[in-house]
């Protein structure tokens, strides 16, 4: 199908939970099915419910949608180092009720994946996840909404710009690399493991 991308056009996500099921389902994806795998077949009522509350990472107030004819195509998700430093545990463990236990669980099990994800360097604006609708990729909706992030984090007082990419994405590295973004480090950083995650980043 082909957009006319004068049509596309960028929306804040709203406290709702429908929007919250669009969110997790398109974080999932741009995770490659890590949070499925972490959090089991609930994960998306889980993100769901953490998504209409204020103050944490899978937050409303950090999600833009991009839309066309009032039909959601794309996502993204964004925050900056010092959004971050004031982020709450709290809403989540709300939001996880019974599966708490296996939240916990997977924190700990997770750790230094974990603090990968959350190591945000001071005056970094981080992307906590893109995603496009599937049939739409290629379009270069992504390129419109890697721009509009960028402004924004302009606009945030942010002094660059980073985000984690599988190492086994290639065309997401291929289109960062277009716009500017270069690889800065990888995780875990050793001959002795594969590659599992490569952080990339461009100045603003």
């Amino acid at each position: 199908m082909v957009l006319n991308k004068q049509a596309i056009s960028q929306r804040q996500a709203k406290p709702k939970q429908n929007d919250g099921l669009s969110f997790a389902r398109y974080l999932d994806h741009a995770a490659e099915g890590f949070f499925r795998m972490v959090l089991g077949r609930h994960s998306e009522s889980f993100i769901a419910s953490a998504f209409i509350a204020p103050g944490h990472s899978l937050s409303y107030e950090h999600v833009v949608f991009a839309e066309t004819e009032n039909q959601i195509i794309g996502m993204y998700s964004t925050f900056t180092e010092t959004q971050q430093r004031t982020f709450s545990e709290e809403p989540l463990q709300r939001a996880a009720k019974k599966h708490a236990l296996r939240l916990n669980i997977a924190r700990i099990v997770f750790a230094p994946f974990w603090r990968i994800l959350e190591t945000i360097p001071e005056g970094d604006c981080y992307v906590q996840g893109i995603a496009i609708e599937p049939k739409h990729r290629g379009a270069g909706i992504g390129s419109l909404l890697m721009r509009d992030i960028e402004a924004r984090a302009k606009a945030k007082g942010a002094s660059r710009l980073s985000l984690d990419v599988s190492a086994k994405n290639e065309g997401a590295k291929r289109l960062y690399k277009r716009l500017g973004m270069e690889e800065c480090s990888n995780w875990p950083n050793t001959r002795l493991l594969p590659t599992v995650l490569v952080r990339m980043a461009k100045k603003l």
